[in-house]
């Protein structure tokens, strides 16, 4: 009897600590719901916190991920977690580069999320729609300017979110001639107010005929005085062909380059004969009063032939007297009233005789026909 009591007894024991244990498993085992990134996993897990859930989900998080409840709060069975990584965006704004993290799953959320400006219009690199994974992604993003656009004659206002000058004219469908130029250059980034003008510009050939100008040679010569010249040969022009490239721009001229040249007919130089023989001295004593000097008689008559047709009492009427066309005042400054008022009041030899005077001072430079000489 008591032996029996005694079985009973170790099997109650027994059951009951079988219960127990089954009651402190029950406690540590958990049933949670774990999400990353959309993606559900139900799963069980000994432990008591969320970072004891990852642990078991293999999920490790970073800086930048969003864990919710945080990985210090502790779960129970039923419990909901979830993981969000974080992804590094990299956007440029109308140039303006920036980095953000965000957890975001597209680009139109990260856009929304971070407060990124995008315009009715702008350009994106890569679609809103586009997912945005673990790896991160660059986004460019273009807003619309206002810009003015003058070609071929007309200025228009634009609306554009393109990136460059040379994007803004393909996407106007203007198209560039060979030599066409465009301010600012093609590469220049589109800014608002910009202005871009596109020059039309034409190269044109053009030949023409011009004028090959002599050239004057001097040569002494002995035979006549210092201060005189005489020409032997007369220049005479000769011509060329000239082919010019001409810049039109715009219709208009802007400048030419000459590009060939061919002499059709040679210029003949003017050959110049310039006197080298010494000028006689006239005597100091006759140079006064009424004595008379005919130094150099022949080289008057000469000159006079030239000025007056050797008529030595000339009187026009313009101003100049007698053979050698002295002036009054000038025939009066070298003494002439020694003789006569006026030159052609005055004899040939009394002329001759006021022109040494002259000649003494000034050498020929007064007389227009001092070549004759």
């Amino acid at each position: 009897m008591i032996t029996s009591l005694i079985g009973r007894a170790a099997t109650v024991g027994a059951v009951a600590a079988i219960a127990l244990t089954g009651f402190g498993v029950a406690q540590f085992d958990k049933a949670v719901d774990l999400t990353v990134d959309g993606q559900l996993t139900s799963m069980h897990v000994f432990g008591s916190t969320v970072a004891d859930a990852l642990a078991k989900g293999g999920v490790t998080v970073g800086e930048h991920d969003l864990v919710v409840p945080a990985p210090d709060q502790a779960i129970e069975d039923g419990s909901a977690i979830v993981v969000r990584y974080g992804r590094k965006l990299t956007v440029t704004v109308d140039g303006v580069t920036s980095d953000y993290w965000t957890t975001a799953a597209t680009v139109d959320q990260a856009m929304s999320e971070l407060g990124i400006r995008a315009l009715a219009g702008a350009t994106l690199s890569v679609s809103r729609s586009a997912g945005l994974g673990r790896e991160g992604l660059s986004l460019t993003v273009i807003n619309p300017h206002q810009v003015t656009v003058t070609v071929d004659g007309a200025t228009r206002a634009e609306s554009t979110s393109t990136a460059t000058v040379a994007d803004l004219l393909a996407a106007l469908g203007i198209t560039l001639g060979q030599h066409d130029r465009v301010v600012p250059a093609a590469d220049t980034a589109i800014a608002e107010g910009l202005a871009v003008a596109v020059q039309r510009v034409e190269l044109r050939t053009r030949t023409a005929t011009e004028k090959v100008a002599f050239k004057t040679i001097r040569k002494d010569d002995a035979t006549m005085s210092k201060g005189q010249t005489k020409v032997e040969t007369p220049g005479v022009n000769g011509s060329r062909n000239v082919t010019y490239t001409e810049t039109w721009v715009d219709g208009k001229l802007e400048g030419k380059t000459e590009t060939a040249s061919t002499v059709t007919k040679p210029a003949t130089d003017k050959v110049l004969l310039v006197g080298t023989k010494p000028v006689p001295t006239v005597s100091a004593g006759n140079t006064s009063g009424t004595g008379l000097n005919l130094a150099n008689a022949a080289m008057w008559d000469r000159i006079a032939k030239c000025e007056s047709g050797g008529n030595w009492h000339i009187n026009t009427g313009n101003g100049y007297y007698g053979g050698l066309q002295f002036s009054y005042s000038t025939w009066l400054s070298v003494g002439g009233a020694d003789f006569a008022q006026r030159a052609d009041l005055a004899s040939r030899e009394e002329q001759i005789t006021v022109a040494n005077r002259l000649y003494a001072q000034r050498g020929l430079q007064p007389w227009g026909c001092r070549w004759a000489a």
